[in-house]
């Protein structure tokens, strides 16, 4: 087991004895943050929440000039411009990308936490993610941005701590899973369990569960772009005789079934899997309506915000755009200035990520007028 920390990662110390909403405390653990562009005062903040696999590490900076994953979103001039925002962007605390999770340090065995991390919900992110906000001596934000998981975590953030921010920007989130996403994160979780490598959650580099992790990430990729991106990109084209797996009978053939390969290859060693499993868990049974002791849409309208914007693409299936009108509609009747953008991407769920052209635009704009 080991953390994958990002070179400028630097970290917030949360308070010993932090409590987790489902039982258990943790002694000793600090959250990731990076920052970009300079502190022009508290109205001036952006902070960006991410998804589950997500560092802190949006964009490069002079501390770290290497690409971040929402490289093309976020810098001088870009629809995030750090020329006119302070943004703080936290990793999520369960991850293994610099906040505490299974794979840290329990001080008080010296060993991984491994499945002794206390269980882990979304509601312990939005918490974490508040200390640090105030730990960093900032009282409010101008925008919370949330994609994905993020945008859960956002939207519990709001809930949890009225007041923290003006204005909202959720991209592909929910306030719920739907049983097509849970079934799919639940047999990428039964993936990696399954692997006999795992052993309970006490495995290690010589006997990985290399296995399931590949089957788990190759789910999620084949879940996170549409059907018409895969159509689109591979048809039913084969890999040259050369690039086949073997003589095996049922090894690689098709260009598609090398993508997934190569990808979920690369992603291998690079998260940790018991982090992977808490925070696939905790996106399945985070509920904002439970979360409030109300329903959705009741909570969603208790929501105080000055403005927000709800972005969705028509071909995402594991957050569909009804979960994304949902939450306008929520905060809409709760007195919020809504706009709601559904975008026509072909590119599924992943869309936010790669589809800047789409999605730069309405986010600059709402950004320009805040």
């Amino acid at each position: 087991m080991r953390e994958f920390i990002p070179p400028a990662t630097r970290f917030v110390d949360l308070p010993d004895g932090f409590p987790m909403k489902r039982g258990g405390t943790l002694h000793g653990a600090r959250i990731g943050y990076e920052t970009y562009g300079r502190s022009n005062g508290a109205r001036d903040v952006i902070l960006i929440l991410t998804g589950l696999s997500a560092d802190a590490h949006p964009a490069s900076h002079p501390d770290d000039p290497s690409p971040g994953w929402w490289e093309a979103m976020l810098g001088p001039g870009k629809p995030i411009d750090t020329d006119r925002w302070q943004v703080i962007c936290i990793n999520s605390l369960g991850s293994c990308k610099g906040s505490t999770g299974p794979a840290s340090t329990d001080p008080g065995t010296g060993e991984p936490y491994r499945l002794d991390f206390p269980d882990l919900t979304v509601e312990d992110i939005a918490d974490a993610a508040a200390y640090t906000v105030r730990a960093l001596g900032i009282e409010r934000v101008d925008c919370v941005i949330g994609a994905s998981m993020g945008g859960m975590s956002a939207l519990a953030l709001l809930a949890r701590h009225p007041g923290i921010a003006r204005n909202h920007i959720n991209i592909s989130g929910a306030v719920h899973s739907l049983p097509f996403s849970i079934a799919i994160r639940s047999l990428q979780r039964e993936a990696i369990r399954c692997d006999p490598h795992w052993n309970q959650g006490r495995y290690h580099a010589e006997r990985y569960p290399q296995r399931g992790m590949l089957t788990a990430r190759k789910l999620g990729i084949a879940t996170y772009r549409s059907a018409q991106e895969w159509e689109d990109r591979f048809g039913r084209a084969r890999l040259s005789t050369e690039r086949r797996t073997g003589k095996e009978l049922f090894g690689l053939e098709f260009e598609v079934e090398s993508y997934l390969e190569f990808h979920a290859r690369r992603f291998l060693h690079e998260f940790d899997p018991n982090s992977y499993l808490y925070l696939s868990h905790s996106i399945d049974q985070f509920d904002l309506g439970e979360c409030c002791g109300s329903t959705p849409r009741e909570a969603l309208s208790w929501l105080r915000l000055e403005k927000a914007l709800v972005l969705g693409v028509e071909t995402d299936i594991l957050f569909p755009l009804k979960q994304q009108q949902q939450i306008a509609e929520g905060l809409r009747a709760g007195g919020t200035d809504v706009q709601f953008v559904p975008l026509e991407s072909p590119q599924g769920h992943d869309a936010f990520l790669v589809d800047i052209d789409r999605f730069g635009p309405p986010i600059a704009k709402f950004l320009s007028s805040s």
